[in-house]
């Protein structure tokens, strides 16, 4: 790009800044009674020494003197007042820092076509949880996307930890909420009954990097899909899923083809498991048929979900849990005889009717994978399920749990019970032991 685009480029974009820092500093002063005083005394100041000295400023009119010139004298001190009111909102709405992040932004090559680096716009702290600092840039058209691939070089450039990363009020603005990178997770965090949520529907999954609980409503998110390689923790993961709701007094059944094995005989005790298809089928038709005789209960009594059937009618209809902990061994079709097939097609069918309308009917599936294997998970389930985890992971397991690469990019490949959520917050799973479910 010639220099003289870029110049001009370069005037537009300090113009338009100009604008949203003086926009910027208007909100800002009316949230700030500080700042709001200050702007309020200072054109007070101004009109006072203007009453008290304004006379001595009034010239006659003096020879091969500018009339323009002699005008701008006697009122350089209401010019002052506007200009220095000018200044200083655009001072109050300049952020801390902003000059640094540009300068970060140009040594990592973060710019746009024409050379432009984001500029920071605003920051706060986040009004629940102030450990957190909203960032909000102007993005200078490069897209969320090319945002996300250089997350890690934009928290080792700025020395930071993105929580949360969006897009602003439009699409050319960016937002993030990040943390200190002095703050880390622990590569282990026990799970304690404290850490129980009250309510029947959320189940809780870590501590992401604020200290905070990470958790799913099932209420309003049905459907859980895990992803992750051997050792990631998944399998723990999804044992501590399957623990809260057992504690929440919901019905859970567990498809475990590897002949149950991976469960001690207090799961066996607890849940109903399955280890085969001829076994699966039926259970899954069972779900089915529940689904629909709630369907058919909840239309004649009024109600459009769970929670409030039971809320009206006094009943305690249970929520109901189906898990599988490698759901591919299930679906892969690979190699199979054709009677295979079906009972497989059957499976998937019925997996199917769940994950479109298990959510008002408190039915719900959490299914968790290894395979990198865009195929095993039809798209019916896969596209009904929201609540995506992925943990430890190459590139092709990491699109197709989160449809980016970001779990890859992000988890280092030696942690264990570290996870990544669908909107990108990354957390540590708590280490939950079940040989004390009994307990």
């Amino acid at each position: 790009m010639k220099n003289t685009e870029k110049d001009r480029l370069n005037n537009q974009t300090e113009k338009r800044y100009l604008w949203k820092r003086f926009g910027n500093g208007c909100r800002e002063t009316f949230k700030n009674p500080i700042k709001l005083v200050i702007l309020i005394a200072f054109p007070v100041l101004m009109l006072g020494l203007h009453t008290k000295y304004g006379d001595m400023l009034r010239f006659d009119e003096v020879k091969y003197v500018s009339p323009i010139f002699l005008l701008l004298i006697r009122n350089i001190i209401p010019i002052l007042m506007i200009g220095g009111t000018v200044f200083l909102l655009i001072l109050f709405g300049t952020p801390t820092g902003s000059a640094k992040f540009s300068d970060e932004f140009a040594r990592i090559g973060f710019t746009n076509h024409a050379g432009e680096v984001p500029v920071l716009i605003a920051r706060q702290k986040d009004k629940t949880n102030r450990d957190i600092t909203i960032y909000e840039f102007d993005g200078m058209g490069i897209p969320l996307a090319d945002w996300e691939s250089k997350r890690q070089s934009i928290e080792a450039a700025l020395n930071i930890h993105i929580v949360k990363l969006s897009e602003g009020r439009n699409k050319r603005n960016i937002l993030f909420h990040a943390v200190p990178a002095s703050g880390q997770l622990s590569d282990c965090i026990e799970w304690n009954d404290s850490y129980l949520v009250q309510d029947t529907s959320s189940l809780v999954f870590g501590k992401n990097l604020t200290g905070s609980n990470v958790m799913v409503n099932l209420a309003k998110i049905p459907h859980i899909l895990l992803g992750g390689s051997t050792g990631s923790g998944k399998s723990v993961l999804l044992k501590l899923l399957l623990m809260q709701a057992l504690k929440k007094n919901c019905i859970v059944s567990i498809a475990d083809f590897k002949g149950g094995v991976d469960y001690l005989k207090v799961w066996h005790d607890k849940c109903q498991i399955c280890f085969d298809e001829d076994a699966l089928i039926p259970l899954l038709t069972e779900l089915v048929a529940e689904l629909e005789w709630r369907k058919t209960v909840f239309r004649e009594t009024g109600c459009a979900n769970l929670d409030m059937y039971n809320q009206q009618s006094g009943n305690n209809l249970q929520r109901h849990i189906f898990a599988c902990d490698e759901v591919a061994e299930i679906l892969d079709k690979t190699g199979l005889t054709k009677e295979q097939k079906e009972k497989v097609s059957q499976i998937e069918s019925k997996l199917s009717v769940i994950a479109r309308q298990g959510r008002a009917f408190g039915i719900h599936l959490i299914l968790a994978t290894q395979r990198p294997d865009a195929t095993i998970i039809p798209g019916q389930i896969r596209n009904n399920i929201d609540c995506r985890v992925c943990g430890r992971a190459d590139n092709v397991l990491s699109q197709i749990i989160l449809d980016s690469t970001a779990a890859a990019d992000q988890i280092p490949k030696d942690a264990a019970g570290r996870f990544m959520l669908h909107d990108g917050t990354v957390f540590q799973a708590y280490w939950f032991d079940d040989a004390k479910l009994g307990g």
